[in-house]
């Protein structure tokens, strides 16, 4: 079987997708995440979904390190990322020192992502309501 490279193949795949207000999660994960001044924070490593709403409730953000070494992984609320066309990327409100202070992990198994308590900490430090609100 043959791909085709074709202008009107690419433009199936793309339709497939993204659309105006829609995105595939495939297509999130490795876009950049900037500052307000454009600055380059990391990059949208997965996305965390709820099962039963369907709601998007965060984009776990690499951050740091060299070669994927020593980076951390900060779980953004899905609500403090916007999406900047011109950039191509997402922007959230922060700098590098409030990343620095946020919740964050190293390895997946570090986070208990059923522990209510940890996520309300890590929505106040935000300053955004939980998704599942």
């Amino acid at each position: 079987m043959t791909v085709s490279t074709t202008p009107a193949a690419n433009s199936a795949d793309l339709k497939a997708k993204e659309t105006f207000s829609l995105i595939a999660a495939d297509k999130v994960e490795g876009t950049s995440v900037y500052n307000p001044g454009g600055e380059k924070l990391g990059t949208v490593e997965k996305l965390m979904i709820d099962k039963v709403s369907g709601k998007v409730g965060y984009a776990v953000m690499s951050f740091g390190g060299f070669l994927g070494m020593g980076e951390s992984r900060h779980p953004l609320p899905w609500d403090t990322l916007t999406y900047d066309t011109n950039m191509g990327g997402y922007v959230v409100n922060m700098d590098d020192d409030m990343l620095r202070g946020a919740p964050t992990y190293l390895e997946p198994d570090e986070v208990n992502w059923e522990d209510r308590d940890w996520n309300r900490r890590l929505h106040d430090y935000y300053g955004v309501a939980p998704y599942w609100m």
